[in-house]
């Protein structure tokens, strides 16, 4: 998994939309329940996605907690724009760096994976990085190991391609998936009944103008600001937080550096002792924010190549 630039500028073009019946739809409500959080509503919310990929992306990323079915799904697109590239390699032989198959793996790296983790039934026998099954499960492995299972998204992209630019696309990629996949904000499903109301609040607030100082349409306001905003959501779950960002980093409690966000999480930037702004974490590495004037309350990344993370608190915890 080596720098492949003609690949994945071939796999960032816009490719003819699919269209997916009824009998997907019956499918997915089979095994997802229909359009919850986190997962991608196959059937009518993903069209850049065949369904076939769109329902192993979801199950592959359900074996490893702290990675999305967007980010998976963003892989597929950027090395092979989900098995449909014509190029050297994606459905048989190599390409100019040895990787084959629709995720584009090396040889001894596919081997490592499956000597490591049992792939779930339903791909090919023995295992081959050609097959989309064991290919996506593999990658979804793999991920899992090189650092989504500890939250750490970034580490785990990088660790498929050692790129910075391929980090950037392969994330926002999945930004832009989980934005359009009928899942609220994308990211991962709420684990606590606060959390769900809290995001579930934040959620639908997109689009609202940022307004300095700004409460929400509820106090007369026609937007939030950044902290307007969570302490809005926050209400609205029944928990109480102080108004500004840096009275709410203080108010904790705070995620120890290293643990894995939930969503939920309020996210600051700063330092600690001059906190300027906070996002309510929705999981998949992705924050719903009140940004800044002229920006609207929106999704964006919560981790980018130069921000002032300072850290997390959950606010689940004081309820």
């Amino acid at each position: 998994m080596l720098t492949k630039v003609a690949l994945s500028a071939a796999a960032g073009l816009l490719l003819v939309v699919l269209l997916i019946g009824q009998s997907v739809a019956a499918v997915v409500d089979g095994m997802f329940g229909g359009s919850t959080g986190g997962v991608a509503d196959c059937a009518s919310s993903v069209a850049d996605i065949p369904a076939e990929y769109c329902l192993l992306y979801g199950s592959a990323a359900s074996s490893c907690p702290g990675l999305d079915w967007s980010v998976l799904a963003a892989v597929g697109k950027v090395e092979s724009d989900h098995g449909r590239a014509p190029l050297p390699g994606v459905h048989s032989g190599e390409n100019f760096a040895g990787a084959g198959g629709p995720m584009q793996f090396l040889a001894a790296t596919f081997a490592g994976v499956v000597a490591q983790h049992r792939l779930p039934a339903g791909g090919a026998s023995p295992p081959s990085r050609y097959d989309p099954h064991d290919a996506v499960h593999a990658a979804a492995f793999y991920l899992c190991d090189s650092g989504a299972g500890r939250g750490d998204l970034r580490a785990a992209v990088f660790a498929y391609n050692h790129a910075d630019w391929y980090v950037d696309l392969v994330l926002d990629h999945a930004a832009e998936y989980a934005r359009t996949a009928g899942t609220g904000c994308g990211g991962e499903p709420p684990r606590t009944p606060a959390a769900v109301d809290a995001v579930r609040y934040a959620c639908a607030q997109r689009g609202l103008p940022y307004v300095w100082g700004g409460d929400g349409p509820e106090h007369g306001h026609a937007g939030f600001d950044c902290s307007g905003l969570v302490k809005a959501a926050y209400g609205a779950a029944g928990i109480g937080l102080p108004r500004t960002a840096q009275q709410q980093f203080d108010a904790g409690p705070l995620v120890p550096p290293g643990e894995a966000l939930l969503p939920g999480d309020l996210v600051f930037y700063g330092t600690p002792g001059a906190i300027h702004h906070v996002g309510l974490y929705v999981g998949a590495g992705l924050m719903v924010n009140a940004p800044t004037f002229g920006q609207p309350v929106q999704v964006d990344r919560y981790r980018y190549p130069g921000d002032d993370y300072a850290g997390a608190t959950r606010p689940t915890g004081l309820g």
